[in-house]
This record gives structure tokens, C-alpha cells and sequence, in this order.
């Protein structure tokens, strides 16, 4: 077992030192002055490397085996040359060849990642032998936004000097992922235009008489063409095309070709954007070498149609800004459409069902990514027969009914909530038809066909068939929850990169509060773990320092936040979930960073002990219980949301009635007054005997008070109005409401003998309003306006 474990470490290291990191000025001076083709991930803290590529740069190093080259990640933030990318790197790759760029990737695209390594690989090898030049390029982004920033520089000196802004060209860049004009002012009015690439049917191709079947293999991967104009290019048309080629040996040979008939240049796009129609199509084609593309594509139009090296049959834009360059240079006066605007995305139930995912999951997942999903949801779990009756209750009475239902529920199988802007038609359209027979005759490639299990007349995947049925279906699959998130004492300093990754990951935060837990409270807490040998040591850490308690709400929330933080074991995270809170936060299995409520009924029980009732306010009365809610926080609930804030002073404002309050209720969490509830002075006689309980308060104030710098007094009067403020808490949602806790505990005026045992609770007087009498005050403190998931 620990040679096993030695083992995963030292794989685990070894996939880490796959990429160097570089994180200063010097280290990034020092990796430029290196011989090789470096492929560098420029990232920012705040979103990270692109994890997802890690994989193909192992894959494309372990198949390539050229010491030339080489990995890295580089953080912008710190390094001095990437000041540029900051706030335009997620992802981008860029490709350094001894410090030259010589080429750049915006996306995940691992198909264009692998042709480009592969293309500066060769061309790097060329170099060193002497039988090529290295090709310094520009990043067309950032220099794009150096014109921008020019341009519009340009136009506020001259608007300074009385001078009309000078008229630009006209000219079409790409800016934060759309097309933008900087011309004139009506030209930065216009809407943004679709994204477009340029593609050449060359002679071969169209002597061969494949011209139609291309386009109609074009369109059936939902391609648009724009325009398609046969040509016979002039040998300066040529050259220009290819310029970047000029140094290769078969330079004269390809103009030769290329202007040796005619060429069919076609204007592609696709939906309603156009977005990522340049490596859609790229890909598309396939390799630049026919022999490649059928050895690795054998699906792609070159290794169909093409003939050997440059007779490859197409051409396609290899980047926007070679796009833009191809299409001035054929079209010039051509107008690109304008995008439609973007949709809202869809969702939909995917189910792969047990014989499939026992045997396809990965490659049915893959499939997933490849086809534009986003998967939003995902869990792993077995149905009982009952359950998979009542799923398909729909189908009661159907010859296949019990068949299916015993199929679904015969093992573990994957639910997933899909998201894409078409994801429902998307998914069915991938699935195929229902009956296996008639999928494998009219759709051999999709998911039903190709994973059909022989024998067994039930396919072996589920897509919902319409929006309403989807959000249903989801509904039965992942329920709307709300679970208990606990940042511990040891990882409270990382807590805002906590919240961020819980926002990431689509939850809402429903109520939160910091706070340091007394030990009886620990205690309490965790005493489930009663009979564990560590209870002790856990109990104290807990009650070591300030602790953040959250209430996550999303669809499956409980599941989906103990998949978030990962194992228990921070060393075991590391291996089995490296971007799981506790792999990244955790030090050991005592301070782990986090916690997670273990099913729904505890995540209950803990927000009750922790909130008291903080049931979602209904659609109808949101806002006006939101408002409600923020205006009655007590100082016991922190972190009102930013965009609540004003909310929140309005209606304190509102409230004030005289001058005095206002000072009372200018804190950054105010309390109840006097002067808000009448009733309360008529008990006001009653605090009296609260004499006998201040030099107890006293020798208590440091452990109650640490975690609350802004509530410390030292004057013993102020003690006793904190505890008449509790009270009037307390008392305001009764009679509001005429509810009462579960918890009778609370003080009461009315009866003098519990008062006498309040000096025994003061320990942590404000633990108790939030743990003994939250059922009522949850009421108050239902949600920071995250509440309605």
C-alpha cells in the first residue's frame, strides 16, 4: 500500500514538473534566453493555469519525445513583459522559439494546440540547421489594442485642441471576443458583426469535380456560406496568400499550382455569432498533410478529397487576423453581417444509462465537450425499480416499460445537466432516434447507434424533449438544496478565493456569518464525531479562531458541494481531486480548510443550529422580504451583499426617528432601538437585577468579544444595553408574528428566575442570540439577496 502511494506521488510530481512556473520579471528573462520551443500558459491568479490542457501537453511531450520542447506557465500579474495580457489570458497560449514569438492560441483548442507544435517543432529544427529563418510574429491582439488605445489617445489630444477627431479606415479588429470598427463615429455606433473565415476549394479539388460534394459536406456540419466565387487566382494573388510560406522549399511549385486553374474562395461562418468558426472549420479539414489527415482524420475533407503536400484540396484561415487579411484581399467591398446577438443558454437532462456508462463513460464524456456542452451538473448514482417507475411513469402501459425500468435501475448510471444555447435539440439530435434499428440505419455516428448494446432493445441514453420537460427532469435528478459550508479557522484568510470558487461553481449564497465558536458550541456542532479519536483535537481547533458559516443554495447542493472540496484527506485531494477546495486550502485532516454538511437532513439540522429558519422567500414577496431581512440584521450576521448596501441604508433611514437613532443605526450592522419597539420600554424596569451579573461579564468580555473588535466596550453600562438590545430582538418577531421557538430558553423579562441564571450564559452572549434563539431571528436574517436559488 505505501509503495502505492509512493508510486501516485511521484506520478503526481512528475506531471507537476511537466510545466515550468514562471512568476517574476527575472524568471521570464531567464526562459527567453533559453534554446527551444517553450509553450507558455499565460494566466492570472485570480482564474489559474488551464487545467483541462495539462493532459494534451503530456500526451503531445510522451508522443513527440523532443528535448526541444519545453512547457511553462506564466503569471501575469508578476511579470513585467506580460503586463498586456492582464485581464486577456484565459486561456492563451503563447509558443516562444529562443525567445522569439513565433506563434499564439486563444482557447483550449488541443486540435490547434497539437497542429501548432507540431508546424514550430519542424520550423524550429529548420532553424537550428541553418536551413531556415525564425519567423517573428505580433500577438494581433494586443496589437490591436495598442491601436485602440492610439486611436483613441489620437482623438482626445485633438478634441483637447479644437481639432474634429481624425476619421479612421474603417478597419474591422476584434475586441474582448467581438468584431469592433474604429472609424468614425457612426462606424463605432454599428452593431458588432459575425465572426467569418475564409476558405479556398483549390484546383485539384475543383478539377476533380468535388466541388459540390465539399459545400454540401460543409453545410451538413451547419456551416453558413457567404459568398462562393470561382476564381483563377494571378500568380500576385498567389504569393500574397501564401507569403508565409516563401521560404519553403515547394514555395514556387505551390503558386504554380494554385494559379494553375480555377479555385472556388468561399466566405464561411456559423449560428448566430460565427464564434470559433476558424478552428471549427480548421479542424474540419484536417491536417495540412494529406498523409496525416488520414492517418489521424480520416474523416476530414483533406484526407477524403486531397491528393499529397500543398494539393491538399482546401485551405482554410489559420487565425482572425490572417482572416481579415484574406478577406480584404479577395472582397475587399464585402460586408460582413452583423451578429444576431447571443441566446440564452438551454439546459437539458442527459442520462447515460448503466450498461454505458459502465463501459463508455469517458468517451461518451468527451463526446459531450467536443459537441460545444457545457456540462452544469453531474452525479453519479443508482435507481431503485420504484425510482425508475416513477421517473418514466409517463410510459406506463408500454410493452417496454418493464424493461426499461429494470434496465435503469440494474446498476450506477450518470445524470447531467447539459447547457448550450440549443441544448436540447443539440443532445437529441447527438442521441438518434429512439428505436436502435432505425438508428443504425438513418444515424450510424450518433450516441445510441455507435453504443448500442447487443441483445438489448433499450438504447442507452435519455434527452429530454422539450425546455418545460428538461426543467422538470432536473428537477427529479437534482433537486433544489441547501447545504451547510463551513470555512475553518485555518483557511479563513483564503476565504474570499473560497467564495469566488463557490460562485464558480453556481451556487448562491443563501446567509452567512463569521464568527469564533465557543467550545460548548464546537461541540454541539460536530457531535456526530463523538466516538472519533480526533473529536478532541477537532472540537479545539474549531473554537481556535473565527470561523465563516455559509448556506449554499443550488439544484443538488449537498452532493455538489462535498464533490467541490474533494476528499477529507487533503493528501488524498491532491491526488484524486487537484482542484478541490481542500487540495488547494488543506494542510491535513484536522485542518482541512473546509466542511460540508454529509446528506440533506444534517445540512438541515446544522443551518438550523447555525441560521434557525431561513426558508427562501417566494418569488412574489422577494424583494420586499429582502428588504425586511437586511434592515432587521442583526450585529450577529455579517457581509451584507455590496449591491445591497444602499437598500440597506434606506431603509434604516426610513426607520429613524430621531436623531438619536441615527447614530445608533450608522454601524456597518445596525440593531433595533427604543424608539422601534414601543413595548420594549414598559420592560425596561425589569434590567435591574443585571447588576449582579457585570463583574461575571467582565472576566468573560475577551472570549466573547474576540472575534468582534467593533462591539468592544469596556463600560459595564453598555453591557447591559447589548443584552436589553438581544432582548428586544428576541421580542420583535413575536410580535410580529406570535411565533415561538423551539429553544424557550431565551430570556424573558416577565420571569425574573431566568434572569438569575443569565450569568451563566454569558460567556458567549452572542453565541446564544445566534444558536438558542435563531429560529426566530432566522426570520430576520433569511438571505443576503442570494436567497432564491
Amino acid at each position: 500500500m505505501a509503495d502505492k502511494k509512493k508510486a501516485s506521488m511521484a506520478r503526481r510530481k512528475q506531471e507537476i514538473q511537466l510545466q515550468q512556473e514562471i512568476e517574476t520579471q527575472e524568471e521570464w528573462e531567464d526562459v527567453m534566453s533559453k534554446e527551444g520551443l517553450y509553450v507558455i500558459d499565460v494566466y492570472q491568479e485570480w482564474c489559474g493555469p488551464c487545467v483541462g490542457m495539462v493532459g494534451v501537453f503530456k500526451k503531445i511531450k510522451n508522443d513527440l519525445g523532443d528535448p526541444l520542447l519545453k512547457y511553462a506557465v506564466a503569471k501575469a500579474d508578476t511579470i513585467d513583459a506580460l503586463e498586456k495580457y492582464r485581464g486577456r489570458c484565459e486561456p492563451c497560449f503563447l509558443f516562444y522559439a529562443t525567445g522569439v514569438l513565433v506563434a499564439v492560441i486563444r482557447g483550449a483548442n488541443s486540435p490547434q494546440v497539437m497542429r501548432t507544435v507540431t508546424e514550430q517543432l519542424q520550423q524550429e529544427h529548420k532553424v537550428i540547421d541553418g536551413s531556415a529563418e525564425r519567423k517573428e510574429i505580433k500577438d494581433p491582439y494586443i496589437s490591436m489594442v495598442d491601436t485602440m488605445d492610439n486611436d483613441m489617445e489620437e482623438d482626445e489630444e485633438e478634441a483637447e485642441e479644437g481639432r474634429p477627431a481624425s476619421k479612421k479606415d474603417g478597419k474591422q479588429m476584434r475586441f474582448k471576443g467581438e468584431l469592433v470598427n474604429f472609424g468614425d463615429e457612426n462606424d463605432r455606433s454599428q452593431e458588432s458583426k459575425k465572426e467569418v473565415t475564409v476558405a479556398v476549394i483549390k484546383p485539384d479539388a475543383v478539377q476533380a469535380g468535388k466541388v459540390d460534394e465539399i459545400l454540401e459536406e460543409i453545410r451538413a456540419k451547419g456551416i453558413e456560406i457567404l459568398k462562393d466565387e470561382e476564381r483563377t487566382m494571378t500568380e500576385e494573388e498567389a504569393s500574397n496568400m501564401y507569403t508565409h510560406l516563401q521560404d519553403e522549399d515547394f514555395y514556387k511549385d505551390l503558386i504554380a499550382f494554385m494559379t494553375s486553374g480555377p479555385s472556388h474562395i468561399l466566405v464561411l461562418t456559423k449560428g448566430r455569432t460565427g464564434e470559433n468558426i476558424i478552428n471549427e472549420f480548421r479542424d474540419l479539414i484536417g491536417p495540412t498533410s494529406v498523409e496525416e489527415a488520414k492517418e489521424k482524420q480520416p474523416e476530414s475533407l483533406r484526407a477524403k478529397h486531397g491528393n499529397q503536400t500543398y494539393m491538399n484540396a482546401l485551405h482554410g484561415s489559420s487565425s482572425e487576423d490572417q482572416a481579415m487579411r484574406e478577406l480584404a484581399f479577395f472582397f475587399p467591398d464585402y460586408a460582413i453581417p452583423v451578429a444576431e446577438g447571443k441566446p440564452k443558454l438551454q439546459r437539458t437532462l442527459a442520462l447515460i444509462r448503466p450498461d454505458a456508462f459502465k463501459h463508455h463513460k469517458d468517451e461518451v464524456l468527451q463526446m459531450i465537450h467536443e459537441a460545444g456542452f457545457k456540462v452544469a451538473l453531474q452525479k453519479e448514482m443508482s435507481l431503485t425499480k420504484e425510482m425508475a417507475q416513477d421517473f418514466y411513469k409517463e410510459h406506463e402501459g408500454q410493452e417496454y416499460f418493464d424493461e426499461l425500468t429494470t434496465r435503469m435501475s440494474s446498476g450506477p448510471l450518470m445524470a447531467l445537466g447539459l447547457a448550450r444555447e440549443d441544448a436540447v435539440e443539440g443532445w437529441r439530435s447527438m442521441l438518434g432516434p429512439k428505436e436502435l434499428d432505425k438508428a443504425k440505419e438513418e444515424a450510424p455516428d450518433s450516441l445510441r447507434a455507435k453504443f448500442a448494446v447487443e441483445d438489448v432493445v433499450i438504447n442507452q441514453f435519455h434527452g429530454s424533449d422539450s425546455e418545460a420537460a428538461a426543467q422538470k427532469e432536473l428537477d427529479f435528478f437534482f433537486p433544489m438544496q441547501q447545504t451547510m459550508a463551513v470555512i475553518k479557522p485555518d483557511a479563513l484568510g483564503t476565504k474570499d478565493e473560497i467564495i469566488e470558487k463557490v460562485h464558480d461553481a453556481g451556487f448562491k449564497i443563501a446567509a452567512r456569518k463569521e464568527t469564533q465558536l465557543s467550545r460548548e458550541i464546537a461541540e454541539e456542532f460536530y457531535s456526530d464525531h463523538k466516538d472519533k479519536d480526533y473529536y478532541n483535537d477537532l472540537v479545539e481547533h474549531m473554537a481556535s479562531g473565527p470561523t465563516m458559516f455559509m448556506v449554499l443554495s443550488r439544484e443538488d447542493a449537498v452532493e455538489g458541494w462535498r464533490s467541490l472540496i474533494g476528499p477529507t484527506d487533503p493528501e488524498k485531494a491532491k491526488e484524486e481531486s487537484p482542484e478541490s477546495l481542500r487540495a488547494l486550502y488543506g494542510g491535513d485532516i484536522l485542518k482541512n480548510a473546509v466542511h460540508g454538511s454529509s446528506n440533506p437532513e444534517r445540512a438541515k439540522e446544522h443551518i438550523q443550529k447555525i441560521f434557525g429558519d431561513i426558508e427562501p422567500p417566494t418569488e412574489q414577496a422577494e424583494e420586499q422580504e429582502h428588504d425586511t431581512a437586511v434592515s432587521k440584521k442583526s450585529t450577529e450576521v455579517e457581509d451584507v451583499a455590496p449591491e445591497d448596501r444602499q437598500r440597506y441604508r434606506e431603509a434604516e433611514a426610513a426607520k429613524t426617528e430621531e436623531p438619536q437613532q441615527q447614530e445608533q443605526t450608522s454601524t456597518e450592522e445596525a440593531k433595533p432601538t427604543e424608539e422601534e419597539t414601543p413595548k420594549e420600554e414598559e420592560k425596561a424596569p425589569e434590567e435591574t437585577p443585571k447588576t449582579e451579573e457585570e463583574p461575571k461579564q467582565e472576566e468573560t468580555q475577551k472570549e466573547e468579544e474576540a472575534p468582534k473588535e467593533e462591539e468592544k466596550t469596556e463600560e459595564a453600562p453598555k453591557e447591559e444595553q447589548k443584552e436589553e438590545e438581544v432582548k428586544q430582538e428576541e421580542e420583535a418577531p413575536k410580535q410580529e408574528e406570535e411565533a415561538k421557538p423551539e429553544g424557550g430558553e431565551e430570556t424573558k423579562p416577565e420571569e425574573p428566575e431566568q434572569k438569575s441564571e443569565e450569568p451563566a450564559k454569558t460567556e458567549e452572549t452572542t453565541e446564544e442570540a445566534k444558536t438558542e434563539g435563531e429560529e426566530k431571528k432566522g426570520e430576520e436574517t433569511k438571505t443576503e439577496g442570494e436567497g432564491a436559488a
